[in-house]
């Protein structure tokens, strides 16, 4: 895994700073509306089309190379990816398929269906300067009522477990494989435009089979653990999972605030004769200040995107259309001879932010239920969703229904190259109980390292972490959605 996001963070490096050696030819328009082949065919075999070769190998329509890891531990998977779309007066509808496998056998195989309505209406003209220092998120396409539908399984052949609870040892780790199939729906529904906010909800079937894990440097996870000490290692029971919260993203002070609330609240049901019934509410604060406020892009996923689309960017250059409008600037594209907007190239911007990050998840099991291990959060190293946390320790060290992560953050750019460096201080705390989060000891972590955001490339990042009390750890990560895609459903 970690070779694989070197090479791509290299790439990004070398054929930018070669690309730009020279000013760039005159562009050869050719067909009013080129194949995916034509454009290969017109930029793989000359070297000035580097960028424009990549760009529509990982990010191309409607097929392209599906990269990205998988899961901590199960490898750096490769595979092929479909997008589709059609629009109708009021809804555009997406679609996309992936199929992905690593060098260890795991492998992820996902069908995704979007539906956005695009009705508009009158617009009306407002005076005055009331608000004037809010604004919606400027980073993606005006908000819109988007409804999802997927189908997803995972099978990770790689997984590790310590025990529940802050008391867990390095000694108490074991292996263990696990398959997960994730069936769904889910809404969005944005309001209060000014504070770009949502309410969002979701009902999911889970199916999760946990299995052995050979091979590995510690004993498989039946060997050290019971039902008792490892709930829902001897029976997983199949889970109707409901969610429901709401979200917020304004943007504050003439740019340079930019907050992303997150409040969920969701429900576990397992059947009448399983004891994995639970609640769980999860807040997740989040805090950049940008220090260039004209510069500083902050991509979040895009409700409207697939995890396979990084289109419909709304800074994008390659079409002279208005996006005021949505169903009227996929009109003006098609006019123009294209699908959809292009994804954004490698960005050479001078780039750089602050960033505050409060994580809490806390567990209610009313009737003397249990949280199953495999529902439960992480935190150390990366957790199963492919998040850091305590990063010097080793991915998925601590283990509780009950977590509570405080992240500080750096980031630049270096020159106007697409890299960047980072730097994170992070603190968090696990427990068996709510009431025991405050008796917990806190736990740190320092991490540095490398960063590429590249407007339709999966975003790398390569860290070194010290600090914590278990020595260090080196951690390569390629996003496993394109950036401005939404994110895959998560496994927790």
């Amino acid at each position: 895994m970690s070779r694989a996001a070197a090479v791509l963070l290299l790439t990004a490096l070398a054929v930018p700073t070669m690309s730009g050696q020279q000013p760039a030819a005159p562009a050869d328009t050719g067909p009013d509306n080129p194949s995916e082949l034509y454009k290969l065919q017109h930029s793989c075999f000359d070297l000035k089309g580097l960028i424009d070769c990549g760009q529509e190998l990982f990010t191309g329509q409607p097929v392209h190379i599906a990269v990205g890891s998988i899961a901590p531990q199960n490898g750096f998977g490769v595979g092929l990816a479909y997008v589709g779309h059609k629009t109708t007066e009021n809804w555009r509808i997406t679609w996309d398929s992936d199929a992905v496998a690593s060098d260890n056998g795991s492998w992820r195989a996902g069908v995704y269906l979007k539906l956005v309505n695009t009705y508009e209406k009158a617009p009306t003209v407002e005076f005055g300067t009331k608000g004037r220092n809010l604004k919606p998120n400027l980073t993606a396409l005006p908000e819109r009522p988007v409804i999802n539908v997927y189908a997803q399984t995972i099978t990770l052949n790689k997984l590790t477990y310590f025990g529940l609870g802050p008391d867990s040892t390095e000694a108490g780790r074991s292996f263990y494989g696990m398959r997960q199939t994730v069936v769904g729906v889910s809404a969005v529904k944005p309001f209060a435009a000014r504070l770009s906010a949502a309410l969002f909800g979701e009902a999911n079937g889970r199916f999760v089979d946990i299995f052995p894990s050979s091979g590995q440097p510690s004993p498989s996870i039946s060997a050290l653990y019971t039902e008792a000490t490892a709930p829902g290692l001897t029976n997983q029971a199949g889970t109707l999972q409901l969610g429901e919260g709401v979200r917020m993203r304004p943007v504050l002070f003439d740019d340079f605030v930019h907050l992303d609330y997150n409040l969920t609240y969701q429900q576990y049901f397992a059947p009448g004769d399983s004891t994995f019934s639970f609640q769980r509410l999860t807040a997740d604060l989040s805090h950049q200040f940008s220090i260039y406020r004209k510069t500083t892009r902050f991509i979040v996923p895009r409700d409207t995107n697939g995890p396979d689309e990084c289109s419909l960017d709304q800074d994008s250059e390659n079409a002279e259309c208005s996006v005021d409008k949505f169903a009227e600037h996929h009109e003006c594209l098609t006019a123009q001879g294209a699908s959809s907007p292009e994804c954004k190239e490698l960005s050479r911007d001078l780039q750089g932010s602050f960033g505050v990050r409060v994580y809490s998840a806390l567990s209610m099991t009313p009737g003397g239920d249990i949280v199953p291990f495999y529902f439960q959060p992480t935190l150390g190293g990366s957790d199963i969703n492919g998040n850091q946390s305590l990063s010097s320790y080793q991915d998925f060290r601590f283990r509780a229904p009950n977590v509570l992560l405080i992240r500080e953050n750096f980031e630049h750019s270096i020159g106007s190259l697409p890299l960047g460096f980072t730097f994170m201080v992070d603190e968090g705390k696990v427990a068996l109980t709510r009431g025991g989060l405050g008796s917990s000891p806190w736990i740190h972590s320092f991490s540095a390292g490398l960063t590429l955001r590249a407007g339709g490339f999966p975003q790398v990042y390569l860290l070194f972490s010290w600090g914590g009390h278990e020595g260090t750890h080196t951690i390569a990560n390629v996003n496993n959605s394109l950036l401005g895609g939404s994110a895959r459903p998560s496994l927790f």
